[in-house]
């Protein structure tokens, strides 16, 4: 039977969650949590994942204070709410660039062991001297080479899960050390990883259990799964090997009219003007506080040279040509009326909103996993409780009734849950 897997990626930062919301709960406090994967556990999701933050973000050298701050480590946090759950997997973002092999292969073989074989890894790589400043190697890995040390690292941790002697000398990993924690009911963490460019994609087809991808738009999605698997082969990897779960938002409604309603409210919240100024303040590298965010654009010139995209604060598709998306800018603006939010808005690259009733969307979720474009999403809430408690409650039983979603758990384990073979 085909079968549609579901997670919830909890980024904790980012202009997707409403936090400022007077029905947001509270933020950082681990009842949250619990009451969120208990609710998830409910509606029998795959996996609750935690984002990770080596470092406050920035803007202009000074704190980012648009966004929450201090987010506590996954790891630490996904063991507490191992005790509090039975069945659903939960899945660490932990950086290969700044940690060591040994140490993050045994602290997530201890969150597999307490859990009963329910840890994933979500891999991720860091390049920039900003974050690299809180540790001692500084800015130290060029930004060409996070994957090849990504790559060595992840070959590393899965010898040490197996109790291997590893001996690994190069410049990116030194290492000599064996695997000291006890067997997995899965055998080992469940491999995720962003594989949306070149070298992220080959080291998704090399190991990756999951991927996730930005690709939601239906004919996107088929052309990515196409390749990745075509990858998948070329590495000795069956298709069956690895799910595809891009992200993806979900808006609801009673009626269409009234989700696109709804949806229209979310983009606009999550724009607020303060986060429209302090983005163009990153490109003009001025203080633009004086200008209204419902304005036109400002009257003045950018400061000379180009933009600093280490702060965190800049999606990755936009750190480049400052002047020039610059004077691209002012064009739109002027051609379409647009004012300082409008064109922040307007701009800014956002993961793909499923809008419509639950009937809408669960149609459209059965046509994307039994064509086998994507295996299932993987959630970006807007507002806790709330957002997934209207997945659970609504979208769940849809999705049920067209034969595309368990009923129960099968198993105890991610691996078992995700349908993926023995590791």
């Amino acid at each position: 039977m085909t079968q549609l897997h579901l997670g919830v990626f909890f980024t904790g930062v980012g202009p997707n969650l409403l936090w400022t919301e007077p029905d947001f709960a509270e933020h950082t406090h681990i009842d949250t949590f619990v009451d969120v994967v208990r609710t998830l556990e409910r509606g029998l999701f795959d996996a609750f994942f935690l984002g990770e933050g080596l470092r406050v973000r920035e803007n202009r050298g000074t704190v980012y204070d648009l966004d929450v701050a201090g987010r506590p480590d996954a790891i630490t946090q996904l063991a507490a709410l191992a005790a509090e759950t039975t069945h659903i997997g939960l899945v660490a973002t932990q950086n290969t660039t700044y940690n060591y092999p040994a140490d993050l292969a045994r602290r997530l073989a201890s969150l597999d062991a307490v859990s009963g074989g329910r840890a994933g890894w979500n891999i991720v790589t860091t390049d920039n001297a900003w974050t690299g400043a809180n540790f001692r190697r500084g800015g130290w890995l060029p930004h060409e080479r996070r994957y090849e040390r990504a790559t060595e690292f992840v070959e590393t941790a899965k010898a040490l899960w197996r109790n291997e002697h590893v001996v690994r000398d190069t410049d990116l990993v030194t290492l000599d050390a064996t695997g000291a924690v006890p067997p997995s009911p899965q055998g080992r963490p469940v491999l995720f990883q962003a594989g949306d460019s070149d070298g992220g994609r080959e080291l998704a087809a090399r190991h990756a259990d999951v991927v996730f991808s930005a690709n939601t738009d239906y004919d996107k999605a088929a052309a990515y799964a196409a390749d990745l698997r075509a990858r998948l082969a070329r590495h000795g990897r069956s298709a069956d090997s690895l799910r595809i779960l891009p992200g993806a938002s979900v808006v609801l409604g009673d009626t269409a009219g009234e989700a696109r309603e709804r949806a229209h409210w979310i983009t606009r919240e999550q724009t607020t003007g303060p986060r429209a100024i302090a983005f163009l303040e990153q490109y003009w590298g001025k203080d633009l506080s004086g200008y209204d965010p419902d304005g036109p654009l400002p009257d003045i010139d950018p400061a000379d040279g180009e933009l600093d995209p280490s702060r965190g604060t800049i999606p990755i598709e936009l750190r480049t040509g400052k002047l020039q998306r610059v004077t691209g800018w002012r064009a739109l603006a002027a051609e379409r009326g647009l004012s300082i939010r409008d064109l922040v808005i307007e701009v800014t690259p956002r993961h793909n909103t499923f809008v419509g009733t639950p009937g809408q969307v669960a149609d459209e979720w059965a046509r994307y996993v039994r064509d086998r474009v994507v295996d299932g999403f993987n959630l970006l809430p807007q507002l806790l409780p709330g957002t997934v408690e209207d997945i659970v409650d609504r979208l769940v039983p849809q999705l049920q009734e067209r034969g595309v979603y368990r009923t129960a758990y099968e198993g105890t384990t991610l691996r078992s849950h995700l349908g993926l073979p023995p590791a």
